[in-house]
């Protein structure tokens, strides 16, 4: 048996495909130690830079003193506290829906909703650059899988039409996590309309960053659809929100269906309530702190400008997401660790990730960056590039 594993950890070794774990020695900040060394870091999700925010600890302190430290039991049973009701309520107010629905992760949140809606005889609908864990929910259901081409809509609409499924869902990511595009929301909630089919929008990337007051990518969209009866939405709270988590928002008759179906949901311990304590903080901040989405917004504009004529291209992304192509996974490795030798943090995404030949450097921007730490990243891919 594990001779056999052996070997396939070797095959993955020689593709360059191995992933190894750094351990941090600190907070999670764009300033980070490992091994007793200095890094500057472009490979967190933390984009507002809430995640070592004061106010945050103080909070997370005094849901401590109050709840103690675990749950204890789950939602259904007695884990269920007053932070963790107070929190749901003010993030359906935020995101403008009836209700939503706690998480303890993202991936268990789109497990939970699409193996609770649908099983044989249904369709999801998903879109080919999906999150894993939407595809994974889609064979756990044991509904029918029907993936179509990146952001293609007409192949999605010619799809749904010749779909005899009984209940269709399409599931996508707002923003796409490998490459920082962002899913035309409006034409997906219309063609969902038109096929009677429901809208999974998994908006971790987007929940904090886009839309009014970090809102979310339907507050980004036009108006009048945001709340369509067709849409489900998902949204984490261990990126921008800094914290840990996730929730879904939607109807009550959905939220309700969840409580009572989704697996994900009923048979796990809820998570601590110092954690809904602390995201009430932080939903505050996101909300009132405009600057941090501006700042972003200025850190895209002087990448972009700094690396424009560089050998490996920059997807066209306008959120933190910048996803620099690079092609080979061991070149991929090589300016990655080359940028790691000069004390900056940028990953090297390879397959399966990604595509074959689509290996890329993921650059994860802060509102916590500086423009000085903007123009080091910039300097050191210059460098790496003229060294071939």
């Amino acid at each position: 048996m594990y001779s056999d594993l052996v070997e396939r950890l070797r095959v993955r070794e020689e593709k360059g495909l191995r992933r190894v774990r750094r351990t941090i020695e600190g907070p999670q900040d764009t300033h980070v130690s490992i091994a007793g060394r200095e890094y500057l870091a472009f490979c967190s999700n933390d984009y507002l830079g809430l995640a070592n925010h004061p106010e945050l600890i103080e909070s997370a302190c005094q849901g401590v003193r109050r709840y103690g430290v675990g749950a204890g039991a789950s939602h259904l049973i007695n884990g269920h506290s007053s932070a963790h009701h107070e929190l749901e309520q003010a993030l359906a107010r935020f995101t403008g829906f009836p209700e939503a629905l706690l998480f303890s992760t993202g991936y268990m949140a789109n497990m939970g909703v699409v193996t609770a809606l649908l099983g044989r005889g249904d369709a999801v609908f998903a879109d080919r650059l999906n999150h894993a864990s939407l595809n994974d929910a889609a064979l756990l259901s044991r509904a029918k899988l029907i993936r179509y081409p990146h952001l293609d809509l007409t192949a999605l609409e010619r799809r749904l039409a010749m779909s005899p499924a009984r209940r269709k869902l399409v599931v996508t990511d707002a923003v796409f996590s490998m490459d920082g595009d962002i899913a035309p929301v409006d034409q997906l909630q219309a063609l969902c309309e038109k096929y009677q089919a429901w809208l999974l929008l998994d908006d971790a990337h987007g929940f904090g960053v886009l839309g009014k007051q970090g809102r979310g990518v339907l507050f980004s969209a036009s108006q009048a659809r945001a709340h369509s009866p067709n849409i489900i939405y998902m949204a984490t709270l261990g990126k921008s929100a800094g914290v840990f988590g996730a929730f879904v928002a939607a109807r009550s008759e959905l939220i309700e269906t969840l409580i009572q179906s989704a697996r994900s949901y009923i048979y796990t311990t809820a998570t601590p309530a110092l954690l809904p304590c602390t995201l009430l903080t932080s939903l505050r901040l996101i909300e009132q702190d405009e600057w941090r989405r501006e700042q972003l917004s200025r850190h895209i504009v002087q990448l972009k400008q700094a690396l424009q004529s560089l050998c490996w291209p920059l997807q066209p992304s306008t959120t933190p997401i910048q996803p620099l192509m690079i092609g080979a996974s061991d070149a991929a490795l090589r300016i990655s660790d080359g940028l790691r030798e000069q004390g900056i943090l940028v990953p090297a995404i390879r397959p399966p990730t990604v595509p074959l030949g689509a290996a890329r450097l993921r650059i994860s921007l802060s509102a916590s960056h500086t423009p000085a730490d903007i123009e080091r990243l910039a300097n050191a891919l210059w460098q790496l590039a003229k060294a071939g």
